[in-house]
């Protein structure tokens, strides 16, 4: 099909840009360029500069040296925010929508009439927000509150937002976080239209299939620097994670797939039986042995978070029972679930997992507070000792223990989360998308961490719906709308844990899978 886009200057041109925030490096002369209708990626590992970039980008920072372009012209004037909104918009993992406003609230916040002092119309702002919804081809009601949306609809009013300040300039910035597959299908397919009308994107994530699956060209950024633009079908797979990392790939297999035989205890150290929970799932059993990985696979709407979240105490499910290590562990609290021996990695590190506001050292000693000095008191110097431990252990990149927490790149806040949840020496480790938002080699690291939790005679609960989340495990239990549908042994192929997540095949079709009829 012929491009419908005519040729002309990007839409953005970055060139030479430098940035420092005291002695670090966030840019160092960075470089990137954007055509009309283009989906361009931007890679890069944690700390790369991606962030900083866009926030340069979208007129939040000024760089401290270098040109920033908009369709040849020179960028707005800091502080100009409608210039800046006509010219760029970025659409953020966590929504900027607000859930109790209506769509149509939402898409004209601050502009709901036409003049200041002037009555809002309403019904005006309906028919202003139906015509704007009809222009970009999203089907969504108007009169619909936000928080009633599916997680895609939200971005899709968010882009349709931005593109009403006239912006034909959208970085999307790890978009799919919080989609399943259905959801990820029809985003790329709203790009792809939005493209044909001249729209372009910067998309970002650590998904590198995802770039191979919508983009056409590719930027690779490391240690603040512009390492290589290349068009997407020039770069394999290999050539692309060795750009970012600075490394060799050692093969097609991640370094923490499971290999070889391994052996287990006899006695389950996590037995669950009969669980069920209003609205999310029914009659789930699980068992792990010691030194055991189980992977709990599932789409968005599988239960398969909700059944983590229940074994650490967040639900009180409506019937069945959970024991470790031949205990009973009292439901719907988080406490107790402590006490029993169960460590959790929550879904999200920035609304679970740290306060932000708080030290490296506060937030990776949160569950053993009561260890870190006499009668409830909590000794500042004990509690830097035990985080320099799992700083040390972790390899967390920080500058030291007081540090704030906010201030680390994602692996290494995703790092302390994961410390947090160690720092009891649990006997069962839950964790929920544990490298959800972080870059290739802190996925190898973290992985590899719940890989030494069960080689140590622990078990481990990966719930995730990532594919290379679960290569570290031993086994594979997929579910589809709150039902076990299919139980995978090591070994199974991408197709058939894709195809049971997704409903569209029963465990029969495959001598690998084993059914679980509950």
């Amino acid at each position: 099909m012929a491009d419908p886009i005519p040729a002309r200057g990007p839409v953005v041109e970055a060139d030479g840009i430098s940035k420092r925030f005291g002695a670090t490096v966030a840019l160092s002369d960075a470089r990137i360029s954007v055509a009309p209708g283009e989906s361009h990626a931007l890679v890069g590992r944690n700390g790369a500069g991606k962030s900083t970039l866009v926030s340069i980008l979208t007129g939040l920072q000024n760089p401290d040296t270098g040109t920033l372009r908009f369709n040849g012209e020179q960028a707005p004037a800091p502080g100009d925010t409608d210039a800046w909104r006509s010219k760029v918009a970025c659409v953020y993992q966590r929504s900027t929508i607000i859930p109790a406003l209506t769509v149509a609230e939402n898409l004209f916040l601050d502009r709901q009439s036409s003049r200041a002092l002037r009555p809002i119309g309403w019904k005006q702002l309906r028919r202003r927000a139906t015509e704007l919804l009809a222009e970009y081809g999203v089907d969504v009601d108007p009169s619909a509150r936000a928080e009633d949306l599916t997680v895609e609809q939200r971005q899709f009013v968010e882009i349709a937002r931005a593109l009403s300040f006239g912006a034909r300039f959208i970085i999307l910035d790890e978009p799919t976080a919080k989609l399943d597959a259905r959801g990820i299908e029809q985003l790329f397919d709203k790009l792809r239209s939005l493209q044909e009308q001249g729209v372009a994107f910067l998309f970002i994530s650590h998904h590198l299939q995802e770039v191979y699956d919508l983009c056409t060209t590719v930027t690779v950024y490391r240690d603040a620097r512009h390492i290589v633009t290349a068009p997407v079908a020039e770069l394999s797979h290999h050539a692309l994670v060795e750009a970012m990392t600075g490394e060799r790939t050692r093969g097609t297999e991640p370094s923490w797939s499971v290999t070889g035989e391994r052996h287990f205890g006899d006695t389950p150290l996590l037995d669950v039986s009969g669980l069920s929970l209003a609205g999310a799932y029914r009659n789930f059993s699980l068992t792990a042995r010691p030194g055991e990985v189980v992977g709990l696979a599932g789409a968005a709407a599988s239960g398969n978070v909700q059944i983590g979240e229940t074994i650490a105490g967040l639900h009180r499910p409506r019937s069945g029972t959970i024991t470790v290590a031949g205990r009973p562990v009292r439901t719907g609290r988080v406490p107790a679930a402590l006490a029993a021996g169960i460590g959790f990695v929550p879904e999200d590190r920035h609304i679970q997992g740290i306060i932000p506001q708080r030290s490296v050292a506060e937030n990776a000693t949160l569950t053993v507070t009561d260890q870190l000095g006499p009668f409830g008191t909590v000794l500042p110097s004990r509690t830097r000792a035990f985080a320099q431990r799992m700083i040390s252990d972790l390899d967390i990149k920080t500058p030291g223990p007081s540090a704030p927490v906010s201030a680390l790149s994602g692996g290494n806040q995703q790092k302390v989360v994961i410390a947090r949840a160690l720092a009891t020496n649990p006997q069962v480790l839950v964790a929920i998308r544990p490298t959800n938002g972080v870059d290739i080699k802190s996925k190898e690291s973290l992985l590899g961490t719940v890989r030494q939790v069960a080689d140590a005679g622990k078990s481990a609960l990966i719930v995730s719906d990532e594919l290379d989340d679960l290569r570290v495990c031993d086994r594979v239990v997929a579910m589809f709308h709150g039902r076990v549908v299919a139980e995978f042994e090591h070994g199974w192929s991408d197709e058939q844990l894709v195809a049971a997540m997704e409903g569209m095949a029963g465990p029969t079709d495959t001598k690998e899978s084993h059914v679980s009829h509950n």
